[in-house]
């Protein structure tokens, strides 16, 4: 799951806030953007609606958040594993219709980007970066047709004009003790997955708290990623996620455990958890299983449970599960879920946990997890 609160979080706490006309301003107000009068004008995913391709893969303007996900766990050709993360967010700071003061400068604008890069080598050592960007002049953004998502010379596009995939990743990371460069493609995808009702995802029983969210499992993934002046030819499986929304989840939601599997019979899984501020597991808790054939099986909050078994601390505090059990007797799931390495945290303006794990048990598989809600207040 990706919740768009992460995203202005990102922005305020990372630099200076823009305004609604994208001028540099301290002290944006975090609770009027996400409160009640900041949503106005903004359009709410309230329902399933028809999807349309190429259309959808682009943005959405009319709501306040969305993002481009990607996740791929791929070997070298000693066997040795690594795992790669890439993830675009807009985020809207006024809404359509809003003035634009025609005439003004340039930079102005109403919607900000950031992106996310990430590497988790054989050796353990995880190293993640950000980028943040205003909505013009090229600096980011998407288009539909072609595909293509960039921040800079961070880039993930289509490698036809009219067709979605072949998709191609490209980044070169500086700013970390080791510089990377990563460039892989992604082919022969499953999907597009309608995740939810028909691509309706909620996130509380609250009306209007959901999301637009479709995806592509098992992608084929190839390329190489350079690193300490070696290059590592690679090759593995990707996932890739597209989500909008408006709304905000309910106060009393504190974080998610998101899980996205690859398993070794050739179904992919989705699975996320939200968890309450009393300890409990909120309904709007869900997962869908895929089939070889591309069908999908929903599961509902009680077709699955999640129990952490080992948490490894961060060093500032927070505490974050890094084993898991996981049980779908419907799908003939019952094994445990580790991390293959326990510091996947990314260190950026929010931190959260995004990494390689691996699933045991009759059914296994390998993928990625993400989880939020566990650092120190």
């Amino acid at each position: 799951m990706r919740d768009w609160i992460a995203v202005l979080l990102l922005t305020c706490a990372s630099l200076p806030a823009f305004g609604a006309a994208g001028e540099l301003r301290p002290g944006l107000d975090l609770g009027a953007l996400i409160g009640g009068e900041a949503a106005a004008g903004f359009a709410v995913a309230d329902g399933p609606r028809p999807f349309r391709f190429p259309e959808d893969h682009g943005p959405h303007p009319d709501y306040r958040t969305e993002w481009w996900y990607l996740v791929a766990h791929v070997e070298d050709e000693r066997g040795r594993p690594y795992g790669i993360q890439f993830t675009l967010f807009r985020q809207a700071l006024a809404p359509p219709g809003a003035d634009a003061d025609e005439g003004a400068s340039r930079w102005r604008t109403r919607q900000v980007w950031m992106a996310h890069v990430a590497l988790s080598g054989p050796d353990g050592e995880h190293q993640a970066s950000e980028r943040f960007a205003r909505g013009e002049l090229g600096l980011a953004g998407v288009t539909a047709a072609p595909f293509a998502a960039w921040l800079e010379d961070w880039r993930l596009a289509a490698s036809e004009e009219d067709e979605m995939f072949p998709l191609e990743l490209e980044a070169r990371v500086e700013d970390v003790a080791r510089p990377y460069r990563v460039k892989l493609s992604f082919d022969q995808p499953r999907g597009p997955i309608l995740q939810g009702d028909r691509g309706f995802s909620r996130k509380s029983e609250s009306e209007g708290n959901a999301s637009y969210y479709y995806s592509f499992t098992r992608m084929q993934a190839h390329g190489h990623i350079l690193l300490d002046g070696e290059r590592y030819q690679v090759t593995g499986l990707g996932w890739l996620d597209r989500e909008w929304s408006t709304s905000v989840l309910d106060a009393g939601q504190t974080g998610w455990d998101w899980f996205a599997l690859h398993l070794d019979d050739g179904r992919d899984l989705k699975v996320f958890q939200i968890r309450r501020d009393d300890g409990s597991i909120d309904a709007a808790s869900a997962g869908m299983l895929v089939a070889t054939d591309g069908s999908t099986t929903p599961l509902a909050r009680d077709d699955f449970e999640l129990q952490p078994l080992r948490s490894w601390e961060d060093g500032d505090g927070g505490s974050w599960p890094v084993a898991w059990r996981l049980r779908i007797p419907k799908a003939g799931i019952d094994g445990r879920v580790v991390a293959r390495h326990d510091d996947q945290l990314n260190r950026l303006a929010v931190r959260y946990w995004e990494g390689q794990v691996c699933l045991d048990g009759p059914v296994p598989g390998c993928g990625f997890l993400e989880m939020t809600g566990y650092g120190s207040e």
